[in-house]
């Protein structure tokens, strides 16, 4: 019985991991098409900590694209990892 306590215990956790990746995309989309529109980072900052508590957002420009970075820290029995994701966005729409 301990073992399949373990088992479940593991798949809830991935399944935790998996969905703050898809709430970490969707923040990382949504940032870097307003980033490369022009606004600012801490805009889209702000709505990384709403969606995900504790992320973090970080852009750079790769010629005409602008990439944005989103990461928060994840859980999964016991331990701490970074679940992070990354997206871009042709800058100025140019």
């Amino acid at each position: 019985m301990p073992a399949v306590i373990l088992v479940l215990a593991c798949c809830l956790g991935g399944l935790q991991l998996a969905t703050q990746h898809l709430r970490l995309q969707d923040v990382a989309a949504s940032a870097a098409r307003a980033v490369a529109r022009g606004e600012s980072l801490g805009a889209a900052a702000e709505l990384a900590a709403r969606l995900v508590p504790g992320a973090r957002v970080s852009s750079q420009n790769r010629g005409s694209m602008v990439c944005v970075n989103a990461s928060a820290p994840g859980s999964i029995g016991g331990g701490v990892i970074t679940v992070g994701a990354s997206s871009c966005a042709l800058a100025g729409g140019k």
